[in-house]
């Protein structure tokens, strides 16, 4: 089964929108509330997506036929760097007892993760740039 790179990135970036509101909420993050838990599974399913990534990027370009193929395998090497810096700002979060908004806003806040959806953006921009190309010539 193929691993959609769109749909990690719709993953991920749900969860990034969750943590948005999550924040502005102003919550203490008591451990156990049911703000925390929902918080602690849309980080958990944005981390397995990013741990996907690989696999999904690798997929896409096999399938998308990316060329030139270099330039991909650069940039999607970068985006995997990225999504591990992202990983472990996640993990540091989920360890946490208790996850209030301002620990969220800080993680909101983290390079790493605004990198890695910068990163998301741009590739999925550049292969639906490609398929609307593509279906022109056709």
């Amino acid at each position: 089964m193929a691993i959609e790179l769109e749909q990690l990135s719709e993953r991920i970036e749900e969860c990034y929108e969750f943590t948005l509101s999550y924040a502005a909420r102003g919550l203490a993050g008591e451990a156990g509330n049911e703000q925390t838990r929902q918080v602690r599974d849309h980080l958990t399913r944005a981390v397995e997506a990013m741990r996907a990534l690989d696999v999904g990027c690798r997929e896409a370009a096999g399938r998308e036929q990316l060329e030139p193929k270099e330039a991909y395998d650069a940039f999607f090497a970068v985006m995997q760097r990225d999504a591990e810096g992202a990983i472990a700002a996640m993990e540091l979060v989920l360890a946490q007892p208790a996850i209030g908004s301002q620990l969220i806003d800080n993680l909101n806040a983290s390079i790493h993760l605004r990198a890695l959806l910068a990163d998301l953006f741009l590739v999925t921009e550049a292969l639906e740039s490609r398929r609307t190309k593509a279906a022109e010539a056709k």
